[in-house]
């Protein structure tokens, strides 16, 4: 049912992601169907979103682009919508109020592709044979209506069926799987609350490789081809998985996936419980195992701790880059001081027109904000010592367990562990620190152990 009237369609308070979000409402949950041909690259699902109103409102905006709604209902009555762009503005039979649960249904098909960003393409990208999904920042919408917002985190119910030759690999657990002719459906279910820009399926003719001990059960899927290098740089994975939990809590899911794609990627991935590489990082000379240790801990930081807005992308990408240092310091005995030193110096030489705590949509992919994030930590990690340090970090992680953080929040959570240890003079010495690494432009100096 088309028609209506088309309205800017209100954004959730993220400049940095504009045109995606609606603060009317929330989405508990995603139950998807989805059907998929490998050959035509098409696209057809149905999308069941559980909705809890946040303010009174006569319509609901839901992102999609790229894709072709046929129908919509909500609360199982037939509704009015349009669809511009990439929003679809959905006009209920009636008004709905705030604190109301409900149903949004939307049928809808097309050719899957990603969205042109200012950052590059994202979202649905197919392959030479099969297809993945890469959605950060805001490329969720290339394959499933949803509102697009990184603070909105759901549960998923994930169907998907397509051409029995290729396996699919998603996020959630996989409990069920049923062959029907040339084709396979299976069902995904994600319990943890995982933002949009986290869902991902992949699809390709992969072989499953176990890798263990470990501290949760880790599964590779990779193509035959490429197993003996791959393997062998995913060597000391298991062992990352003790070393982090060690470091910053128990692993936050069930398990953990790396698929490893047949084409080349032009950077790994990551998503909820799941990473992805192309074979060109993995080519078994262990030459970027620096990445395997930073999607890893991803799974901490960005996954099960998502940033409240993307002008806190430093919390993701900061912790990721700094447990590249703790493993090399852990695993080969590097010191991350030398690590921060070295990068302290490139820095150095570099522009200082970078805000860590609101670098911009432009410059939020920037290595300045992974290693200058990374060098804030450093920095709070020698003026505490390091039992203080990794008890902050442990906490941080289980008090914040699949939320949402800002950085506001780590300010104070940090300040509270100083003043703890050494009274309000270290908490007041603390907020003074993060201050010049966050909010001002030029690059602090590291200094010496307190």
């Amino acid at each position: 049912m088309g028609g209506g009237v088309t309205h800017e369609a209100p954004a959730l308070a993220d400049p940095y992601t504009p045109g995606r979000g609606d603060p009317a409402y929330a989405v508990t949950h995603y139950d998807l169907e989805l059907d998929y041909k490998v050959s035509s690259n098409r696209l057809s699902g149905r999308a069941v979103l559980d909705v809890r109103v946040a303010q009174d409102t006569r319509r609901l905006v839901v992102d999609l682009v790229g894709l072709r709604v046929s129908k919509v209902s909500v609360g199982g009555a037939a509704a009015r919508w349009a669809h511009r762009g990439a929003r679809v503005v959905i006009t209920p039979a009636r008004p709905l109020t705030r604190g109301e649960r409900t149903q949004v249904t939307i049928t809808y098909a097309g050719t899957p592709g990603p969205v042109a960003t200012r950052w590059g393409d994202v979202g649905w990208e197919e392959l030479t044979e099969g297809a993945l999904v890469a959605a950060q920042p805001n490329g969720a919408p290339t394959w499933f209506p949803c509102n697009d917002h990184p603070r909105n985190k759901a549960t998923y119910r994930l169907s998907f069926e397509c051409d029995s030759p290729f396996d699919v690999v998603a996020t959630g657990a996989l409990v069920s799987s049923r062959a029907r002719g040339s084709r396979t459906r299976r069902v995904f279910v994600q319990d943890v609350p995982m933002a949009t820009y986290l869902a991902t399926v992949h699809v390709g003719r992969y072989v499953r490789r176990d890798l263990g001990p470990a501290a949760v059960p880790v599964t590779v899927a990779l193509p035959p081809a490429v197993e003996r290098p791959v393997l062998h740089d995913l060597a000391r994975l298991p062992q990352m998985t003790f070393h982090f939990g060690e470091l910053f809590g128990d692993y936050p899911f069930d398990d953990y996936t790396v698929v490893v794609t047949a084409d080349d990627l032009e950077i790994p991935l990551e998503a909820q419980a799941l990473a992805t590489f192309g074979p060109n990082w993995l080519d078994g000379n262990r030459r970027h195992e620096r990445l395997v240790a930073h999607e890893l801990a991803h799974q901490w930081f960005g996954n099960s701790l998502t940033t409240a807005t993307w002008a806190d992308i430093w919390l993701n990408e900061g912790f990721a880059c700094y447990a590249e240092w703790l493993w090399a310091e852990h695993a080969d005995g590097v010191p991350a001081h030398l690590n921060a030193t070295t990068y302290w110096a490139r820095l150095s030489r570099l522009p200082q027109d970078l805000l860590l705590a609101d670098p911009g949509p432009d410059l939020m992919f920037d290595d300045r904000v992974y290693k200058r994030g990374a060098l804030t930590l450093h920095a709070l990690r020698r003026r505490l010592g390091d039992d203080v340090f990794f008890d902050l970090v442990r906490d941080w992680v289980a008090t914040h367990r699949h939320g949402s953080v800002s950085t506001e929040e780590f300010v104070e959570h940090a300040a509270w562990h100083a003043t703890r240890a050494e009274g309000e003079r270290g908490g007041d010495d603390v907020r003074r620190l993060l201050e010049a690494w966050l909010w001002t432009q030029p690059l602090p100096m590291l200094e010496p152990r307190a």
